[in-house]
Formats: structure tokens, sequence, C-alpha cells
């Protein structure tokens, strides 16, 4: 899985920061955070396995992908790093932080499912069956909605949505499902802030403060107004509260 696309973005020599997605999205979902960032920082986007211009590469699991992550980092000479995670993404950086303290300084966890769900089985069986709609765009159209795409962004997510293969949809979903708070969660000495919407599931929210729990010392932030997909709801409130984040000793 060493083909994991990768986009750098601003000074070589500025602080990393590893923005990382959500799953049925790609690196595009941050553009509007990179374009606020990479002034003054070094901003690693990578696509994560089977999903965007990595499609070709299926996702396998967290753990793998994670040790990808990791290479990324120490290759590019981008470690310690700030990590950014949204919903799969932020389960791979509680992951990341966790597996590889060293290379992580900074978490930001957005809308991380931190409990295994019951009945996992089930609904992939059910996601299984309903793969092909991805290639749907009436259907990929209401998904997006979900997420809180933006018009502009609307053909990244159609395109990204048609080219994820079943396989990687029932890795990456299974993966999600099942994950819970890896016990080396709780001896990271980085800065860390969880974040969830106000709107989410009871499940999401109840998530967020069992990571915070987890962590002490961590922060917690519950955003009001919005559900499952703060980056793209309020972009221009967010890429104000991560680069704040950032810019704090």
């Amino acid at each position: 899985m060493s083909d994991m696309h990768v986009s750098k973005f601003g000074p070589e020599d500025g602080s990393p920061v590893l923005l990382l997605h959500g799953g049925g999205v790609a690196g595009w979902m941050w553009n509007s955070l990179r374009g606020r960032l990479e002034s003054k920082y070094k901003v690693l986007v990578p696509d994560l396995p089977g999903h965007g211009q990595s499609a070709d590469e299926p996702y396998r699991s967290h753990i793998e992908t994670v040790d990808v992550l990791s290479q990324v980092l120490l290759r590019g000479g981008s470690a310690p790093a700030a990590v950014v995670g949204f919903s799969l993404g932020a389960q791979l950086t509680v992951e990341l932080a966790s597996t590889y303290p060293d290379l992580v300084d900074r978490a930001m966890v957005v809308s991380a499912q931190a409990k295994a769900m019951p009945f996992a089985g089930l609904t992939l069986r059910a996601l299984g069956a309903a793969a092909p709609l991805a290639r749907n765009r009436r259907f990929a159209r209401l998904q997006a909605r979900e997420l809180f795409v933006p018009p502009e962004l609307m053909e990244d997510y159609i395109d990204t949505s048609a080219h994820i293969t079943k396989a990687t949809l029932l890795a990456a979903v299974g993966d999600n499902m099942r994950f819970e708070l890896p016990a080396a969660w709780s001896e990271f000495r980085g800065r860390a802030l969880v974040m969830v919407g106000r709107r989410e599931r009871v499940l999401m929210r109840d998530s967020a403060v069992a990571i915070h729990t987890a962590l002490p010392g961590s922060e917690i932030e519950i955003v009001d107004g919005c559900g499952h997909g703060i980056p793209l709801q309020r972009p221009d409130w967010f890429n104000g509260r991560v680069a704040a984040w950032l810019s704090r000793q």
C-alpha cells in the first residue's frame, strides 16, 4: 500500500499539518482549510487508500493505513506533525497518535465514532448490497447533502463516490464500525482537541465524551447547530478554529 497519493502545499520548512479526510470523500474536502493554512504551514493532504487519487489501492484496514501514514511523515521529514482528522480520518488520527506518539504533537479529532456498533455484520451485508448505488448520481447527491458537501465540490464528491470499490467500502466501514479506543490513547502527551456537532447522533456525541474522558488534559468542543460534517458545514468558522488551535503554544 505504498501508492497512497499525498498532495503537499506550503513552505517545505513550515510546521507540518496532516489532514485526514472522512470515508467516501477525499483530500478535496480540505481545500478551503488548506488554503487558509498553506501560507504558514507545510500541509500534507493524502487521499486515503481506495479514495480519490488513491482509488486503485484498496482500503484494507485502519492499522495498515496508519502504518503507511507513519511512513509518509517519516520519509517527508514531517514529524512530529499536527494531525486534523474527520470521521474515518479522526479514528485514524487517534490510532496514529496512539501507535506512533513521537510522530504526532497535536491531534484534532472531529466527529469520530469510538464505540463499537452492535450488529455490524448485518449492516455491512446491507451496505454491500447497496454498494452499486454509489455510482448513481442522484443517490450520491443525497449522500453529499448528509455531509454538507458544497456545490463547488459536488462533482468531486460524485466522482470519488463512483470510484470507491465494494472491497474498500466494506473494509473502511467495517473498521469504522468496530473501532474502539486504543489503550495507548490515554498516554498521548501532545495537545488534543475532540470536536463533535450537537446535532450528531447520540453515538457520536457519546464517543466524543469517551475520547475526551480517556485522555486527561484533552479539550472537548460541542459545536452548536452542526451535524456530521462540521468542516464542510461551517468552513469559515472551522478553518479559523483550526488556525487558532495550531498557533497556540
